[in-house]
């Protein structure tokens, strides 16, 4: 059926052209003209979905530092107001991110209970893959300096170990 139906257009446009009129169709320049143009298009649209991919992992990165700091810093007052059992030499930051997560018990409740902060750690997004979310992270202890964060007894802040800088021209660690 579908040979037959080519056959007859083509027996149509062969009678067109013995006529003296042409066929409609494209012809090679037509087509190598088409394709250059959509190649100059798809060429232009390439850094635009680059970028909006990197606004995307950057939208990421600050919802996840608000996650993990807000979690840091509801531990801290749950510290100062007497529901963490509090120690002399204490900073009253948790000594870990998974202490957040795995919760510590509430010393003014009757049963016990645990005070959870955060239900998991977010990933940093621009950390390589096939790393644990606790690990893609830099910690900061309340004893370090900001403009050189090193670890400690304590987590005092989080920070991304991306070597990148962001589209407002400072560094992923810095924010």
């Amino acid at each position: 059926m579908t040979l037959r139906i080519f056959m007859t257009c083509r027996q149509r446009c062969l009678r067109t052209v013995r006529a003296g009129t042409t066929c409609a169709g494209f012809t090679l320049i037509e087509l190598v003209i088409s394709l250059a143009i959509l190649g100059l298009i798809a060429t232009m649209a390439a850094p635009v979905a680059q970028v909006m991919y990197q606004r995307h992992q950057e939208e990421d990165l600050r919802l996840a530092l608000r996650q993990v700091r807000l979690a840091i810093d509801q531990y801290k007052a749950a510290y100062d107001a007497g529901r963490i059992i509090k120690t002399v030499d204490a900073s009253g930051y948790p000594a870990t991110l998974e202490v957040l997560v795995n919760g510590i018990e509430d010393v003014k409740s009757p049963e016990r209970k645990k005070i959870y902060f955060i239900r998991k750690i977010p990933r940093d997004p621009f950390a390589p893959s096939g790393m644990k979310s606790l690990d893609t992270w830099g910690l900061r202890s309340y004893k370090s300096d900001a403009q050189s964060p090193r670890r400690g007894e304590d987590v005092f802040d989080v920070y991304s170990l991306s070597e990148r800088t962001g589209l407002n021209g400072i560094p992923y660690r810095e924010w």
